[in-house]
């Protein structure tokens, strides 16, 4: 929906999860379902709508990191973000960092004709999302791309522990 440049969350960070994976599909396999299983810890229990649609954001990201991102040797970073207090709904903000800053993601444009087998992960993720990103990665080569996704109606959220 919007897409923007900001890199930080504008709102406070109430709890996250941060892991680096291998810049394989393997790695982006684990990378969506340890997140998964974090949000479902969060209180967006697995099943819902909220839990669908952020699992997909974190599919779509980490596929692209591995197949667009990928430097050899080099891993991706998931951070997962709560970023609202959850009075009646959270904000959740998914980031991936890769190390390969010279290709920036731009969604495609959809194609009225033949229809490709690939090519539509930043279309889903523009769609889905309330808001999405790019910035340059600040602590050495590379970018973070970003999702933010609010669920509604989380009445079971835990906070999982400060963030570092």
């Amino acid at each position: 929906m919007n897409r923007t440049e900001q890199p930080a969350p504008a709102t406070p960070v109430h709890t996250c999860f941060t892991l680096r994976f291998s810049s394989t599909p393997r790695g982006a396999r684990l990378a969506r379902r340890l997140c998964s299983e974090r949000l479902d810890s969060w209180g967006v229990p697995y099943g819902s709508d909220g839990h669908d649609v952020l699992s997909l954001l974190v599919a779509e990201l980490t596929a692209n990191a591995v197949t667009h991102g990928h430097v050899a040797g080099r891993d991706f970073r998931v951070h997962l973000l709560a970023l609202s207090a959850p009075a009646t709904s959270l904000t959740v903000r998914v980031e991936v960092t890769d190390t390969r800053g010279d290709r920036l993601p731009a969604p495609a444009t959809p194609d009225a004709g033949l229809l490709p087998t690939g090519g539509r992960g930043l279309l889903l993720v523009e769609s889905l999302a309330d808001r999405w990103g790019c910035a340059p990665r600040p602590d050495g080569p590379g970018k973070t791309v970003w999702a933010e996704y609010t669920v509604d109606a989380v009445a079971g959220y835990r906070r999982s522990g400060a963030c570092s």
